[in-house]
């Protein structure tokens, strides 16, 4: 398969020995946490439901400078994990290359502590891209609390248009951002997964490199299937195997400030990155949309918030 150059800035392997071809582990685990203690140690749990005790499977846990004991609650129940506690938050992508560096099976497994993984999933998984020499990442169904498809496991990615779109009319690109192409039990490739399950063939990130650590939170996932797919790389998408993800569990259902400032920051670094220069004008609109909308979540979000505590009884105001 023929590869080509192209020119990604994002962070890279350098002296890594990632291929994998002396390691007796078969897969590496990243996960990274930050103040989630319960649902981490119901992550990890599953996965030592599915064997990986047994199987031989390393699990590493970063820590983004926890203070609801997340490091220590994890220690104390687990052995076998390897946990790297970090004195400050740096972004997602920071702490998962922190331990992607490390990493020296032929496959990693990036997964976001707001999931249960099922027994089989991960064994039928791997199988699968055993089998598809070409492919770099392949995720599964991720279902949500209520059983609903979270409609980022399988993505197309944004244009210029498409992104104009979802500011001003996010309904209309709904299907377009969820690649119905593919129904949701079926396989096939996709232009990107989600972040929270992301199966990863270790020689292809020994290619295009680690995270790209620019994005402190979101669309970090984003850019690195497009710079496996630009090296000539594909994803995949295996419907047929589902994961529990209690998506905003950690980040809560409307986003703080700070997160939703990162998450259209993150937006405007991939535009930039991706898609800016053909059109300075079109490059000027999609940012002013992009910040605009910012400032319309951040109010929204901020007065739906103000008015659920005072809407609260008395009591529970007192206690939170």
């Amino acid at each position: 398969m023929e590869r080509t150059d192209t020119g990604s800035t994002g962070t890279r392997l350098e002296g890594s020995a990632f291929s994998g071809t002396s390691s007796s582990v078969p897969l590496d685990i990243v996960i990274v946490s930050y103040n989630c203690r319960d649902l981490v140690s119901a992550c990890i749990a599953s996965l030592h439901q599915a064997g990986a005790v047994r199987k031989r499977w390393r699990i590493w846990l970063v820590d983004n400078a926890s203070t609801d004991g997340t490091v220590s609650a994890v220690k104390a129940r687990f052995d076998g994990v390897t946990v790297l506690g970090r004195a400050s938050n740096d972004g997602f992508g920071v702490a998962n290359n922190i331990a992607l560096r490390q990493c020296t099976a032929p496959f990693v497994l990036v997964l976001n502590p707001d999931t249960k993984v099922a027994e089989g999933v991960i064994d039928h998984l791997l199988g699968q891209l055993r089998g598809w020499p070409d492919v770099a990442v392949v995720g599964c169904r991720l279902e949500q609390a209520d059983g609903s498809l979270d409609l980022a496991a399988k993505r197309r990615f944004p244009t210029p248009r498409s992104a104009l779109q979802y500011f001003f009319s996010r309904r209309r690109t709904l299907a377009e951002y969820s690649n119905p192409e593919v129904a949701p039990e079926e396989v096939g490739d996709v232009d990107a997964v989600n972040g929270a399950f992301m199966l990863v063939r270790a020689e292809a990130i020994g290619e295009v490199g680690l995270f790209d650590e620019d994005y402190w939170m979101y669309a970090e996932d984003l850019d690195w299937c497009k710079r496996f797919w630009d090296a000539g790389w594909r994803i995949r998408y295996d419907g047929r195997v589902s994961v529990l993800h209690l998506k905003s569990a950690v980040s809560g259902k409307r986003r703080s400030p700070r997160l939703n400032w990162h998450f259209h920051h993150s937006m405007a670094i991939y535009y930039r990155k991706h898609h800016a220069g053909s059109s300075w004008p079109l490059d000027a609109l999609v940012h002013v949309g992009i910040y605009a909308r910012l400032a319309q979540k951040t109010l929204t979000d901020g007065g739906a918030t103000l008015i659920s505590r005072m809407t609260r009884p008395a009591t529970d105001r007192t206690q939170a």
